[in-house]
């Protein structure tokens, strides 16, 4: 690791550029195909490593299955079987291949928009997010019905009333059309622009950071090092506003809406009430976000040895 690199990102991803040369010259940006490929083989990753962290953060930020995460992993592996860790995979699963291709092309789209030509030879990384930012824009239209469904599922308890995705997906649009399937889509699209904008940004400049002396790009090590790490400021930085988006996908009524949930949390339950599943949701970022990127550059090299 060349530790040189390894200075505040907080004050570096206010100020543009940062100062530290690259240590090499910085490799050319995949083409959108090639982006949007290895963005769907990065998201499969995430989903299957991350998806009983992710349970047990929907389960906490709900509230009434334990007072910590050990406790509401022990009362739902206790009461429900070890299985219940997957509830509601199947709906991201269906859906990321496509919905992390968008993500990442959305980021692709949002370079050619934000990023000056030597925005990554420089890290600027104000310019970095806003390209990451971007990203938002194109996934929360395939990934809002999917999170209303799988938040639905995994606050299920063991007599669960829904049968699968396709069972809350009939009972939503019964009741209230393509309105209430989409609910919580402001907010999703709030929740992802904000976290993308910390998760690309500081997986470049820590890519960066260890990238070895003369090499273009990181190892193996580096790369989950990297992307494990911009797991952690993803969700650092948008945290809250998946509480919000969760109490809001929960309420099969869709009666009331995002201002008056936040009210009524801090009233009832206080500002920490928004950091409700913190322990899981950093667990889970860490080795969700390093597999992630790992798929995503194996398969860039893989689409780069194939001629694509």
């Amino acid at each position: 690791i060349n530790a040189e690199y390894m200075g505040p990102f907080c004050q570096l991803a206010m100020s543009g550029e940062s100062g530290p040369p690259a240590p090499a010259p910085a490799p050319a940006q995949a083409s959108l195909l090639k982006t949007l490929i290895a963005g769907g083989t990065g998201g499969s990753c995430l989903v299957i490593v991350g998806q009983p962290f992710d349970t047990i953060k929907v389960r906490m930020q709900v509230g009434g299955y334990g007072a910590n995460a050990m406790e509401c992993l022990t009362r739902l592996v206790k009461n429900e079987g070890f299985f219940a860790l997957y509830k509601g995979m199947s709906a991201p699963l269906v859906g990321v291949t496509a919905m992390y291709a968008m993500c990442f092309y959305g980021y692709g789209v949002g370079k050619k928009i934000f990023c000056d030509a030597d925005a990554f030879e420089k890290m600027k990384l104000f310019q970095i997010g806003c390209a990451g930012a971007t990203s938002a824009l194109f996934t929360t239209p395939i990934l809002a019905p999917g999170e209303r469904v799988k938040c639905v599922l995994q606050v299920q308890g063991a007599n669960a009333q829904y049968k699968g995705p396709m069972d809350v997906f009939r009972y939503l649009y019964a009741k209230g059309g393509v309105r209430l399937v989409f609910r919580g889509m402001g907010i999703t699209c709030a929740r992802d622009a904000t976290a993308s904008m910390f998760y690309f940004s500081s997986y470049e400049y820590l890519k960066r950071a260890f990238t070895p002396a003369g090499q273009q790009g990181p190892g193996v090590e580096g790369t989950l090092m990297a992307g494990g790490m911009a797991g952690i400021f993803n969700w650092l930085a948008c945290l809250p506003l998946d509480t919000i988006k969760t109490r809001l996908q929960t309420d099969m009524e869709g009666r009331v809406g995002v201002w008056k949930i936040l009210q009524k949390l801090l009233r009832e339950e206080g500002v920490r009430a928004l950091w409700r599943g913190f322990v899981p949701t950093m667990v889970r970022a860490f080795p969700a976000n390093a597999a992630c990127f790992a798929g995503y550059e194996g398969s860039l090299k893989l689409l780069t040895w194939a001629g694509l």
